[in-house]
């Protein structure tokens, strides 16, 4: 017998404390108040595509909105069969601190670290 009930969808991002932590406190330091923090990829970089984070003053109706560990991520709907079971850390050392994405769909990075090579997630089905 077949299920009428619709089979749930992914979580398209999860985030580790620290990068939770990390976006509650640059939130609380913004200019204005933000509905959530938008992810997104663009073209661009030497690998290809870029990550992309932004304050977002709206949720739009197109966003795949993600909560989770207490913050709301915005989902460019561009952006969501690249970032498909994403990872987003937060990570500081001793010369640098920024986010990191440990995105299954990643297939190479350029040398800097700045730009990647993403392959669009299969079987996620069209949305």
């Amino acid at each position: 017998m077949a299920s009428s009930q619709p089979r749930p969808r992914p979580q398209v991002m999860r985030l580790t404390e620290a990068a939770a932590l990390r976006i509650k406190d640059v939130m609380t330091r913004a200019d204005k108040p933000v509905a959530g923090v938008r992810v997104g990829v663009k073209n661009g970089g030497c690998a290809g595509m870029e990550y992309t984070m932004e304050y977002a003053d709206e949720i739009r109706p197109t966003d795949e909105v993600v909560e989770d560990k207490g913050v709301k991520l915005l989902i460019d709907p561009k952006a969501v069969l690249f970032l498909l079971g994403t990872e987003m850390d937060f990570k500081t050392e001793k010369l640098s601190s920024q986010f990191v994405f440990n995105n299954p769909n990643q297939t190479s990075a350029c040398g800097c670290g700045e730009s990647v090579q993403i392959t669009p997630a299969e079987g996620a089905g069209a949305r």
